[in-house]
């Protein structure tokens, strides 16, 4: 069998084989290239053909194009776009939860909770765990709803459970919630009235309650650029000054440059080393006479007394388990997914250090930390130490005590995201990337700081090996994460682990020579097997493996890691999967119409990946690799077959099952080039 497959082939079992025909390879660098971000922001700066981006133009011939060029070329970069699926008609949203509105007849939604209902889509069955099959249709579905008499609320299904409900007690969408049939029942007058379990709703207090909410003051505050961060004003004053003094210095002439000046920066050093540590306060003489002047205004403001590197909270990550930050896919309902499974550390999605400093109410979404994240950190991107300096800072106020690390992204290839000078771009600038992190370790305070990085930014000039010492070292940052490949060679090629190895050796020999205790370090790359996991280690040194599109395809890989062992998951699990992340997703996005669409369309995302795995039943030979191309297969029952499905109308036909069927208005473009399900690129 393995000898008629080309090479790179899954190892399919003759008898489940269909075809010599090999599917097309999903593109992964696309993928990336077309991460969601928010507000309205295309979801790749490029044309979806050129994962490198369009061509610049020159102003000349920017200014030859006519008006309807250049809106066409506005258009052709809008990448994904996704809009909410709202009811036909809008119920109050106060009226929705049985209080009463402030606005009155003046409320822009109705106030008639019989029309609302009348017009309301009929209720939707959430399935239980046990229901769930590996024969079609798949569900075993109960029997006849049960109806009110008077008709008005025929929507409602009284067999169905509301997964809000169940986890928290009370569903706070009210009579908008689409399995409304779960939490109300009628008094004696035969109008509804919404349930309330007491006991749940104790209980989901400490254990369901979502962490690190904004509030509205502060977003405001920063929307209208009055949030104050003195440590970050101070640190960019001295920073400043600094600056000034060496350019003071340089335009000296030879004649008036008598005395020794101090040593801003050693010979054909990037960096000046102004800060040799943390702790070391960056200050001139001229800020220290400032300084020794009362001013009570500025006392009012005055930042406390740095925390020394030292001081802060080590990391004790060596047989840890580490999901990466995974952009649009890496939502927190994914995230618990994989805890369950057995993920240590979670890392929220990428956020620019811009849009949190800007007020953006989605991108503090991207902060949100659920109780069952035992380890959890915040991912941002920014270009220089005027963005990610006061970013940290903001952040480390607003999340203090519900976050354990902060890694700031030097790895994003995404061509949007590297034209800012962010992301992989700070590979390349390692001026402005020590003097970001030194103020960040300022600005977080005893809260750790992590980068992740990539071997380089062009193929065949790798930098790492000579970077990374100087992070653990001279940056004192707290962990390090490697990922294998340079920014040129996205995923078209294997991860480098001989450089990873050879990196991690480069900063455990900087850090015996300056006896400063080692870090952890995790490498990243291509790993999709516990004996993979296990073999990168051992080979290369490292803490352990940040598993990426691994975990994408089969978020069960953490289990297989815990328990050493190849998991031939069943079909009717991996069903029960995704009716978990269902539940996850409308408890985070909620369960009313926009929350049951917004479910369905990240549900679908994640079903983009998990298609891919080949069972290993299937398999002649283990394990399984991430890069082998799978053979046209049928699986071992008709369920096995539909999740191996690469058409995104079988993706759509699944989520049905727990969401109910798709609007008409919906549809589901995924980011890999495939098959889309609609006709329009909208969704919930």
């Amino acid at each position: 069998m393995a000898t008629t497959l080309p090479p790179g082939t899954a190892p399919v079992k003759p008898e489940f084989f269909v075809s010599p025909s090999t599917r097309d390879i999903p593109d992964d660098d696309a993928a990336e290239g077309g991460s969601s971000h928010v507000n309205g922001r295309s979801e790749s700066g490029d044309s979806p053909d050129a994962p490198e981006g369009p061509k610049k133009l020159s102003g000349a011939q920017r200014r030859k194009m006519s008006k309807e060029e250049r809106k066409n070329k506005r258009g052709a970069n809008k990448g994904r776009r996704f809009q909410k699926v709202r009811d036909e008609v809008e119920l109050c949203w106060k009226v929705a939860i049985g209080k009463t509105c402030e606005f009155g007849a003046e409320c822009r939604n109705t106030h008639d909770v019989a029309a609302y209902l009348a017009a309301k889509p009929k209720d939707i069955r959430f399935p239980l765990a046990i229901q769930l099959s590996d024969l079609p249709p798949f569900l075993e579905t109960p029997g006849d709803d049960e109806e009110m008499a008077d008709g008005e609320t025929q929507s409602l299904d009284f067999s169905t459970i509301c997964p809000v409900f169940e986890a928290t007690g009370e569903c706070r969408y009210g009579l908008k919630c689409r399995f409304l049939g779960g939490h109300v029942r009628k008094d004696e007058n035969r109008s509804l009235e919404l349930v309330i379990n007491e006991e749940k709703k104790a209980r989901a207090a400490t254990q369901e309650t979502e962490l690190n909410f904004i509030d509205a003051g502060s977003l405001k505050s920063l929307r209208t650029k009055k949030y104050h961060h003195p440590i970050s004003v101070a640190y960019l004053k001295e920073l400043q000054e600094k600056e000034n003094e060496e350019t003071d210095v340089k335009d000296l002439k030879p004649e008036d440059q008598t005395a020794p000046q101090p040593a801003l920066a050693e010979p054909n050093e990037v960096v000046p080393d102004f800060a040799p540590s943390v702790a070391a306060p960056l200050v001139s003489p001229e800020s220290t006479q400032k300084a020794a002047q009362p001013n009570p205004e500025a006392d009012a403001d005055t930042p406390d007394v740095p925390v020394r590197f030292m001081e802060k909270k080590r990391l004790h990550w060596t047989g840890k388990t580490y999901l990466a930050p995974l952009t649009t896919v890496g939502n927190l309902p994914f995230r618990r997914l994989c805890v369950d499974y057995g993920a240590d550390i979670t890392c929220g999605e990428m956020g620019l250090a811009l849009s949190f400093l800007q007020g953006s109410k989605e991108e503090w979404s991207l902060v949100r930390r659920h109780p069952s994240e035992s380890i959890f950190g915040v991912q941002i991107a920014g270009s220089k130490p005027q963005l990610l300096v006061p970013a940290a800072e903001v952040i480390a106020r607003e999340c203090a005590g519900n976050l354990d690390f902060v890694d700031l992204n030097c790895g994003c290839p995404i061509d949007l995201v590297y034209r800012q000078g962010s992301g992989s771009a700070l590979l390349d600038a390692a001026g402005r990337l020590g003097k970001s992190l030194i103020g960040m370790n300022k600005a977080l305070g005893e809260i750790p700081l992590t980068v992740k990085l990539r071997t380089g930014v062009k193929d065949g000039r790798n930098t790492a090996h000579k970077l990374m010492p100087r992070l653990a070292t001279e940056w004192h940052v707290s962990a390090l994460t490697l990922h294998g490949r340079t920014r040129q060679q996205r995923y078209t090629k294997l991860a480098d682990w001989d450089y990873i190895k050879q990196s991690v050796e480069a900063v455990r020999a900087k850090e015996a020579d300056e006896d400063l205790p080692p870090i952890p370090i995790f490498g990243g790359g291509d790993c999709f097997s516990s004996e993979d996991y296990y073999a990168k280690i051992d080979q290369t040194g490292v803490d352990g493996v940040m598993i990426g599109r691994g975990a994408l395809i089969k978020p069960w890989i953490f289990t297989e890691i815990k328990e050493r062992r190849e998991w031939d998951i069943s079909s009717r699990e991996r069903l029960g999967l995704i009716r978990k992340y269902a539940e996850y997703g409308l408890n985070h996005f909620g369960s009313d119409t926009a929350g049951v669409n917004t479910t369905r369309r990240y549900l679908c995302e994640a079903l983009s990946f998990q298609y891919r795995y080949v069972p290993i039943g299937l398999l002649e030979q283990l394990p399984g690799r991430l890069n082998d191309r799978a053979p046209a297969f049928r699986g071992r029952n008709e369920l096995e077959t539909l999740l191996a499905s690469p058409d995104s109308r079988d993706w759509v036909k699944i989520s049905e099952m727990f969401l109910g069927p798709a609007p008409e208005s919906w549809s589901f473009t995924p980011k890999h080039k495939s098959n889309a399900y609609g006709g329009e690129e909208s969704q919930g």
